[in-house]
């Protein structure tokens, strides 16, 4: 029986979209599976009221699993042997609901559901959570850690994890060191075992951030025309920051922040709390072979604010943080410290408020471009910045697709990723020769579009990813 939390959807009577309950999906598996139970055929037994929904979902054998989710939280549960979060039953009954509003009617909820649900919100009462709060709503990651029970051993532990640190960064200054005296040509004959042979090392070290930049090195030579620049200009990031970390006792206090999330240090929750109506405006997945993160960007309506919040999964495990895109949540987020300020954690109460928001206030490719410029001055290993373009039109150049501002002045190119995602063709047909506005990532590969706005409904906001 599966059973879980949630990300933030409807609990207050907010209709949801196809697409924001799609985008809950942890994989596309799993949104594949749930559209093909979004509809009337395999249910029996549906039924809405009191901030929830349920139904009876006919499988293989002639078995009908009990689906239910608690729309306040959100949190279902299903009778289903699934692991994944949400299940392809408790997508299908939400995308029943989001796609035809009659398909499911008024009514009392059976005994199994009510128990359940009535279960549930007294749990979360006497947790101080109800009414939608962020563990709730976004499970163990949301909100501060608890504090050490022993701060002096902490210190300890944090000292000699630091010295373990520096180890490997000189380890690694070393291996540099070497890489230039042999010529980067060298590189490409040696292989990727010395590359994970020294990122093993950096693990060792407690560096995670090291380790990834050195398997980024590791994957450049032989990568195709010009990568000896590629390694070079990527290898002197790599000692600045060898060097940053060695040094960091001498730097700015915001600039030695960063410096340590960038070699792999947890940055401290411990900000100024602000609270603001949030747009969810893009969430992706980034996986490899040891974990899957979820990035997921805000946009405080009334601060300006931009937030990006994290999850985490095991490999082949989708994380358990799932927003709508499109959706305006009311809540707290408290920033980290270092690497811009931008990620953030949600507060108690995260939930989502009725009406649509206008996109975040955009700009020309020269103004994002110069926002990414002043993001480098405090991160110079920055790989993007998020930013708003407006006014921009799709189109097809000689290298590739790119946006460019209405009269031509100026115009970013799209990152390689970007051009084989179905994102792109949903963007050029919002735009239709028309500009449109773009939020997503401007980095120096190029823009990464995420989500856009047509002018003829602002309100709606389309995701690309």
């Amino acid at each position: 029986m599966a059973t879980s939390t949630v990300g933030c959807m409807n609990a207050m009577g907010v209709r949801v979209s196809v697409e924001q309950v799609l985008a809950l999906a942890p994989d596309d598996a799993s949104r594949r599976a749930g559209s093909a139970l979004g509809t009337a055929g395999p249910w029996s037994g549906t039924g809405r009221g009191g901030g929830a929904v349920w139904g009876l979902c006919k499988g293989s054998g002639g078995v009908s699993y009990r689906t239910v989710v608690d729309t306040t939280g959100p949190a279902y549960l299903c009778a289903c042997p699934s692991r994944k979060f949400p299940c392809k039953h408790a997508l299908g009954l939400l995308l029943l609901q989001a796609s035809d509003a009659a398909a499911i009617e008024e009514a009392t909820a059976p005994d199994w559901a009510a128990r359940w649900l009535t279960d549930r919100r007294e749990h979360a009462g006497s947790t101080g959570s109800a009414g939608g709060t962020a563990s709730a709503a976004l499970g163990a990651e949301g909100g501060a850690a608890a504090g050490p029970a022993d701060p002096e051993a902490a210190r300890r532990r944090a000292e000699r994890r630091a010295a373990r640190i520096t180890s490997g960064a000189q380890e690694l200054e070393q291996r540099l060191t070497d890489l230039l005296r042999g010529g980067l040509a060298a590189a490409e004959q040696a292989g990727y075992g010395p590359w994970e042979e020294t990122a093993a090392r950096m693990v060792d070290a407690q560096a995670p951030g090291l380790a990834g930049r050195v398997r980024e090195l590791g994957a450049i030579p032989g990568s195709g025309p010009g990568w000896p620049v590629r390694l070079l200009e990527e290898c002197a990031l790599t000692h600045l920051l060898d060097r940053a970390w060695l040094g960091a006792d001498r730097l700015p206090a915001p600039f030695a922040a960063t410096v340590r999330t960038r070699v792999g240090l947890t940055a401290p929750v411990d900000g100024v709390p602000l609270r603001d109506h949030w747009l969810v405006l893009a969430q992706y997945d980034a996986a490899d072979a040891r974990l899957t993160t979820r990035r997921i960007w805000l946009h405080g309506t009334a601060s300006g604010r931009t937030a990006l919040l994290l999850s985490f999964g095991a490999a082949g495990r989708a994380p358990r943080l799932a927003l709508p895109v499109g959706a305006v949540l009311d809540g707290e987020l408290t920033p980290h410290t270092g690497s811009g300020q931008l990620r953030a954690e949600p507060g108690e109460r995260f939930v989502p408020v009725a009406g649509p928001a206008a996109p975040p206030p955009g700009g020309p490719v020269g103004a994002a471009l110069d926002a990414y410029g002043r993001a480098l001055r405090e991160d110079p290993w920055l790989d993007s910045w998020p930013v708003t373009l407006s006014g921009v039109l799709p189109a097809r150049a000689e290298y590739g697709w790119q946006l460019a501002d209405a009269d031509g002045r100026e115009a970013l190119p799209l990152t390689p990723a970007a051009q084989s995602r179905p994102g792109l063709w949903r963007l050029v047909a919002l735009s239709g020769g028309a500009p449109v506005t773009v939020f997503g990532e401007c980095g120096h590969r190029g823009f990464t579009p995420l989500a856009a706005w047509s002018p003829e409904t602002p309100g709606e906001t389309v995701p690309l990813v």
